[in-house]
């Protein structure tokens, strides 16, 4: 007669082994779609590299026959790249540390902390213009930035995005999840509410507003109606603006538009490493232990 051995031992040694294959599962699949994901940022680096003669040659070829640098040499002297770049960094500062000023705030303001007449209400103001997408209000911005003589410079861009209802949403929400008893010592203790915000909320919302600040920064920089639409010089032009007109009517090199497309893309990707720890910690929410 057969037996089967149930023992606590052999149980923990299935799940072990059920655990382990899962878990490779889970890398294979994960490395698959990481090397999906990074094949364009790789033949994108590839063809910067390259000769221009070789860019649609048959069969196709991942790397030239030689690292042509010559065309990240052409970005950075031969066009206006340099102020394209000092453009989008001044708009994208600007707006990033406005976005986070008012957000907090206004996410503070929204909290549990202040009680004033008509708060859900404008709350609910906040949220339902989330709903309405941008391009809809692109031609009120227009006009009323034209009627402000602020068209066709940096301020239009950075006025018509520094106030982020979706920032506001987000700073509440992790407001709203501090326990009152923080700001009642606080209280006690003689606090106003502008120390209660600057000594205990702010501290503790880095990780909401790290991703904030990611959100904020990379899509100011990545924007491109409203520079096509509120700006008209060249030398206001974004970074955008500025890989848009490269591109001929007839003909391209496409070695240095993809030189100034590696170019344009490498802030981004040093701020998100600089600031990924805080960012993991930001979308989980995990701003109190």
């Amino acid at each position: 007669m057969t037996t089967i051995d149930t023992s606590p031992r052999r149980r923990y040694s299935s799940k072990k082994r059920s655990r382990r294959i899962g878990n490779a599962v889970s890398l294979v699949v994960l490395s698959i779609g990481a090397v999906v994901m990074l094949l364009p940022f790789v033949w994108m680096i590839a063809t910067s590299l390259k000769p221009a003669g070789e860019v649609f040659q048959y069969p196709p070829t991942f790397f030239g026959s030689a690292i042509n640098w010559n065309n990240y040499r052409t970005v950075l002297s031969g066009s206006p790249f340099l102020s394209q770049l000092w453009n989008t960094v001044f708009i994208s500062v600007v707006t990033l540390i406005g976005t986070l000023v008012t957000s907090a705030m206004a996410g503070f303001a929204f909290s549990w902390v202040f009680r004033f007449r008509g708060k859900d209400a404008l709350f609910v103001i906040v949220l339902v213009s989330i709903m309405i997408p941008y391009h809809v209000l692109l031609v009120p911005t227009f006009a009323l930035l034209r009627t402000m003589g602020l068209l066709d410079s940096p301020w239009a861009i950075i006025l018509s995005t520094i106030v982020s209802p979706f920032g506001i949403f987000l700073m509440r929400q992790f407001y709203i999840g501090i326990p009152k008893e923080l700001a009642e010592a606080a209280t006690l203790d003689g606090c106003s509410p502008w120390g209660i915000f600057w000594k205990i909320f702010l501290p503790l919302s880095k990780p909401s507003l790290t991703t904030l600040a990611i959100f904020t920064f990379v899509g100011t920089w990545n924007d491109f109606l409203r520079p096509l639409i509120f700006l008209s010089s060249n030398e206001n032009q974004t970074l955008t603006l500025g890989i848009y007109t490269a591109q001929g009517l007839f003909a391209t090199n496409w070695p240095v538009l993809m030189a100034t497309v590696g170019l344009s893309l490498l802030p981004v990707v040093i701020m998100f490493l600089c600031l990924q720890d805080l960012f993991v910690k930001g979308v989980a929410l995990t701003g109190l232990k």
